[in-house]
């Protein structure tokens, strides 16, 4: 009887670690946000938050995932607005990490476009993947708009790569760790002056504790 309990209390326990809230968490890239957020307009910077950690999109100049995690609420270099809970799921850790280094192969750092794949467009995705619903509209709209007209963005955000030194890439050669820490690099980042003003999420340039995902091999 005492085995039948053991087995019954792991079998609720595996359960329990597998049924997880997905979150999105939303981010200010511009302090105009707190004005035109009321009219439904704004800049955001999201992540999509999933067993305690949230993972985002953002660029860098090489074929390789540009999916990073941090902790939730709590992405260096922007100002955290909301979480908006978008429902539960029902996956364990190990299997949503292997969702995750799956859908890190088809967002690699170099195919990032502040208007037709962007952090927002990596949210949607994984939201929908994951509950079947799409995150809400007024995060993306001024992309969707900007599609139609780009004069609608500032000007300064009417860029699509940031330029990165390349210890970036050495790091991703070296392999063999489930994600790759930023931290030394990201004091050595470089910008091109053509690119200046750019204002979205470049993992190796930021200062807070950021870690790429590393992408699955097919």
């Amino acid at each position: 009887m005492g085995a039948a309990d053991d087995i019954s209390s792991s079998s609720s326990d595996f359960l329990n670690n597998s049924d997880t809230q997905v979150v999105l968490n939303i981010y200010d890239l511009i302090p105009l946000n707190q004005y035109t957020y009321w009219f439904g307009f704004g800049i955001f910077h999201s992540g999509i938050e999933v067993h305690g950690k949230e993972y985002g999109f953002g660029a860098h100049d090489f074929p390789a995932s540009g999916v990073f995690e941090v902790e939730p609420r709590s992405c260096p270099g922007f100002i955290y607005r909301c979480s908006i809970p978008l429902g539960r799921i029902n996956m364990p850790p190990f299997e949503f990490r292997t969702f995750i280094e799956s859908a890190a192969s088809e967002y690699h750092g170099d195919t990032y476009h502040l208007i037709s794949k962007n952090c927002n467009h990596f949210t949607d995705d994984m939201s929908w993947r994951l509950t079947g619903k799409c995150i809400p509209g007024w995060v993306n709209r001024l992309a969707r708009l900007a599609t139609l007209c780009s004069c609608l963005l500032p000007e300064s955000l009417q860029v699509t790569t940031v330029k990165q030194l390349p210890e970036y890439h050495e790091c991703l050669e070296e392999g063999g760790s489930e994600s790759l820490a930023t931290s030394t690099p990201c004091e050595s980042t470089e910008i091109d002056d053509s690119d200046e003003g750019k204002l979205l999420l470049s993992p190796t340039a930021v200062s807070g504790d950021v870690a790429f995902v590393k992408e699955a091999h097919k």
